[in-house]
């Protein structure tokens, strides 16, 4: 069963057993853009999905500098002493230039990583915007399947794009620090309203006030912002990751929230929504890799390209060109 061969059933067979290299096997392959990979990859989703979504999926972003990695390993410590097994899934930002990646998410979780009931995976973002891998979504269900029932999903970072994070969890936890006035300035908005929570990090030492105040603050400013689910009002709640202080406190947040808005049905509502959402974006994924794939369109690129370059052509009148070359009968190529 190796990846050059990839056998879908008996890769299914190991995650469900909770093999931790069948785990890991799964995801590289799901992570795989080969075309005979892909087919296993759906083949293996399909045989996984029935023993998915018994988990709490929980995304978290934050400004940098934030300690999200710090915070993701002291609540993984935590939640594992509350008897549950959580997996998390931690996007890198790749190299635009190289497309290489660090991945090293597991040395700053070390204590976490060395943890047997806990699975942590780093991938790279790739082009992805959002601050997800493109396969987060699979690697979730396929980390549910095999018995994880806390999914951290981190983002790498805050930015314009980062959202996409909150349309694959039921949960998005926003993570900051105290800072020296102005915090919310210095954040989008977007992401701000998006949050089902708040944790100020690093309320410890001489920040413990600063965070407190900071955290004052956000629950003015979150009076002044529609709240993402009528069911749910959007909590503040300060934490010291590299002190494990408070972290007992966002887990019982995290539950609070999950139970309130399973009661309210807006759970199963969100869910359905994203799974929605995922099947229109991986037909708009398939089709721009179909066109990239066209061997009409691969002889027809360097000349649209160069035009594009050399300002003999706007943009738009190419990509309508390419399209346009793209979506003729193969029988008038």
């Amino acid at each position: 069963m190796t990846l050059l061969s990839p056998d879908p059933v008996a890769l299914a067979e190991g995650v469900l057993a909770g093999e931790r290299r069948a785990l890991a096997r799964a995801i590289t392959l799901i992570e795989s853009s080969r075309p005979d990979h892909r087919e296993a990859a759906e083949a293996l989703m399909h045989r996984l999905l029935p023993h998915t979504g018994q988990s709490v999926r929980i995304g978290i972003t934050g400004v940098p500098g934030a300690g999200k990695s710090t915070f993701i390993e002291s609540f993984g410590l935590h939640v594992l002493e509350q008897g549950k097994r959580p997996a998390v899934l931690a996007v890198d930002p790749s190299s635009p230039r190289t497309g290489g990646s660090i991945l090293g998410d597991k040395t700053r979780m070390e204590e976490l990583s060395r943890d047997a009931r806990a699975f942590i995976r780093p991938s790279p973002s790739g082009c992805t915007l959002g601050g997800v891998a493109r396969r987060t979504r699979e690697a979730m269900l396929v980390c549910e399947a095999a018995g994880f029932d806390v999914i951290v999903v981190e983002t790498v970072g805050v930015g314009q794009s980062e959202t996409a994070v909150a349309d694959m969890v039921d949960m998005f936890l926003l993570v900051l620090v105290p800072g020296g006035g102005d915090e919310l300035q210095g954040i989008k908005k977007g992401i701000v309203e998006l949050a089902d929570a708040i944790v100020v990090n690093k309320a410890d030492g001489d920040l413990a006030a600063a965070a407190a105040r900071a955290a004052r603050d956000y629950k003015n400013a979150l009076h002044l912002l529609a709240p993402a689910s009528a069911h749910w009002r959007v909590p503040v709640q300060t934490c010291s990751a590299l002190a494990r202080s408070g972290i007992d406190e966002v887990w019982a947040m995290v539950e609070r929230y999950r139970d309130t808005m399973d009661k309210a049905g807006a759970l199963a509502e969100r869910r359905a929504e994203q799974a929605h959402a995922w099947m229109w974006s991986e037909v708009s994924e398939t089709l721009l890799q179909a066109l990239r794939d066209d061997p009409r369109v691969d002889r027809l690129l360097p000349e649209m390209e160069r035009a594009v370059a050399a300002g003999r052509m706007a943009p738009g009148a190419a990509a309508r060109q390419l399209v346009g070359t793209f979506r003729l009968p193969l029988a008038h190529a």
